[in-house]
């Protein structure tokens, strides 16, 4: 389960070396390097390792947090973070200057709920094709997510992004056709159909006289 965003203010410290030489030596030092864009000129920062991770693992990475750049105010979003392949401990971090009432685009995560029909009744499976749509509007009203009620989905129907429920003041980026969800046949079902319509169309030998 996430944990609960506790974090009302970020510190981001402003640094004056970037390069991989620095980079390394701040994540030894249990920080994060990163930059601020957005409004002005971009700004080398590094972040504590840990604060981040508490802010990515929140499940509330969309929201606006309140930060302090050196001596400066800022209102700043998270926006991408850049991982380890393998350890998946983060690498370097972006936030954007935003306020709060200004439209910009953001990538929102899908999440489905209920077990279809076509699963539940026809045994089909589901496959979730598009994991994350991408829509504009307030940057303090970004969801967290995007909920999708799967459980009339019957077999060989789909839900397509225009057909999802977007928050009040937002629209959709993604276009409109993308198949989101859908739920087919297992392959075992398919080959076992086109075995028996083989078996069925099978000519049967004349009697012998």
């Amino acid at each position: 389960m996430a944990k609960q965003h506790t974090i009302s203010k970020l510190t981001l410290e402003p640094r004056t070396h970037v390069g991989t030489t620095s980079a390394h030596a701040l994540r030894r030092a249990g920080k994060i390097p990163g930059v601020v864009y957005g409004h002005g000129q971009p700004t080398p920062i590094s972040v504590d390792a840990k604060v981040l991770a508490d802010l990515i693992h929140s499940g509330q990475k969309s929201r606006i947090v309140d930060a302090m750049i050196g001596d400066a105010s800022d209102s700043v979003l998270l926006r991408r973070v850049e991982a380890d392949p393998i350890t998946r401990k983060p690498l370097s971090v972006d936030f954007q200057r935003v306020t709060r009432d200004e439209a910009i685009s953001s990538s929102v995560t899908i999440v489905t709920t209920g077990t279809p029909r076509g699963v539940r009744d026809e045994g089909g499976v589901m496959d979730v094709i598009t994991h994350a749509l991408e829509i504009k509007g307030p940057a303090q009203s970004i969801p967290d997510n995007l909920t999708i009620d799967v459980s009339e989905l019957g077999v060989h129907e789909h839900v397509t992004a225009g057909e999802i429920a977007l928050p009040k003041g937002f629209t959709l980026i993604t276009p409109a056709e993308t198949v989101v969800v859908s739920v087919e046949v297992t392959r075992a079902e398919v080959s076992e159909g086109v075995t028996e319509a083989v078996v069925e169309a099978a000519p049967v030998d004349a009697p012998t006289a």
